[in-house]
């Protein structure tokens, strides 16, 4: 490691979304569906959709919108949305996958650079949980449509005053003839303005104090004048997230999952959903980011300071550590640690990533690329736009503060800390 590399392989950071990090790669089932993955992929990868391979990430969630719309479709025509739901589900008109199939499934998808998915908050949290806790009737509403690319779903829980502290909202959802009517607001709310759909966690009994007297309801979204969504503009110059406006807006009776008043058992279900088999399509991700960090280093002759060497190897080690944390937990089902873990090492790494990132390119990184105008001010590459998007990796999904506590707490039984 003394000489001046050449290759990006040559630092010793090779890429981890290369073929030979595949974890099921060789054997019966699981190698034949590989390459089912791949031809079905190569086949329907074409036109618009390859143009817009790998747009939609975190901080480009804005990018091919309609194309990335018409993609969810073709993905549950083909029967991929989902795989990775209870094998007795087939009905809806998903396929049913193995866990390691699932995991397969996520890694050719990542190294194909198809479009980053739009509905996934349907597939991988609601879809799930209306499986564990609603009822036939609800699940024979609302699982086809999610299974076909059809409908699309956002989230309704955090707050202004309640983001951490979710037992603390103060939207209110009042009985009627018709079902339940809805008032308060909701942030930090992705894809809120393609949805429609929205889970909502809101206070049904007034009388009830913190997680008591909450009901997960099922809302549509289009509801002209009760409903109004606002974009949040973020440093990075786009609008993943929204604030969303409820004003009396409608839910029927019928689309209250688990029952009135037990809308936090609900939704603490989901939110154990929340990581899983995706967490290695994020990982795959990372890999390509830190492969492009390392080209840039190797490029601009940044590498041969041995400070931004040693951090790029330790970006790598902890990259794999995070791989074998993620399969690792595959399989524990109830391990109330495991999300608040995967959290705390995706959050930080990849916070840490963008700033080397930048640091890599030394001055270059605070100029634009020669799309930049005055017009359009925001023309940032990707990893420029990474470095903005990531300050919040460590707050948004539950920050870094309330996954120790969580660990603390419920993995090794500390005191609870003073509210």
């Amino acid at each position: 490691m003394g000489r001046s590399p050449g290759r990006a392989e040559e630092v010793g950071v090779e890429s981890a979304a290369g073929e030979g990090d595949a974890v099921f790669r060789g054997e019966g089932d699981d190698a034949a569906f590989r390459g089912e993955v791949r031809e079905w992929l190569s086949r329907h990868l074409v036109g618009a959709y390859a143009v817009c391979g790998g747009a939609g990430g975190p901080g480009s969630e804005h990018e091919g919108v309609a194309v990335r719309r018409a993609w969810e479709r073709e993905l549950g025509a083909g029967g991929w949305i989902g795989i990775g739901w209870d094998r007795t589900c087939g009905a809806y008109g998903n396929r049913s996958a193995t866990l390691t199939q699932q995991v397969v499934w996520a890694e050719e998808y990542a190294r194909a650079r198809a479009p980053g998915r739009m509905g996934h908050i349907g597939e991988n949290l609601l879809a799930p949980t209306l499986i564990a806790h609603g009822d036939d009737a609800q699940r024979r509403r609302f699982l086809p449509p999610i299974a076909r690319g059809e409908e699309l779903w956002c989230q309704g829980y955090s707050e202004p005053e309640a983001g951490s502290d979710l037992a603390g909202l103060r939207t209110v959802a009042v009985k009627d003839r018709d079902g339940y009517r809805i008032s308060g607001q909701k942030i930090w709310t992705s894809l809120a303005g393609e949805a429609d759909w929205c889970f909502v966690l809101a206070r049904t009994d007034t009388r009830e104090k913190r997680h008591r007297g909450l009901s997960f309801l099922l809302v549509p979204m289009d509801q002209p004048g009760r409903i109004e969504v606002r974009p949040i503009r973020q440093m990075s110059g786009t609008a993943e997230f929204n604030e969303v406006f409820f004003d009396g807006a409608l839910a029927r009776t019928g689309h209250v999952v688990g029952g009135e008043g037990n809308g936090w058992r609900v939704a603490m279900a989901l939110l154990a959903r929340e990581r899983g088999v995706s967490t290695l399509v994020q990982q795959i991700g990372f890999a390509a980011e830190l492969s492009a960090v390392v080209a840039d280093a190797v490029a601009s002759g940044a590498v041969r300071d041995p400070v931004l060497r040693d951090q790029l190897v330790r970006q790598w080690a902890e990259l794999r550590v995070m791989r074998w944390n993620a399969l690792r937990t595959l399989g524990t089902a109830g391990d109330a640690g495991a999300p608040s873990v995967a959290k705390l090492l995706w959050g930080g790494w990849h916070q840490r990533l963008g700033e080397l990132a930048m640091r890599v390119r030394g001055a270059a990184a605070a100029v634009g690329p020669a799309a930049w105008s005055a017009e359009a001010p925001y023309a940032l590459d990707a990893l420029q736009r990474s470095f903005l998007f990531t300050r919040a990796d460590t707050i948004y999904g539950g920050s870094d503060e309330i996954q120790r506590n969580i660990i603390a707490e419920r993995v090794l039984g500390l005191p609870r800390g003073e509210r």
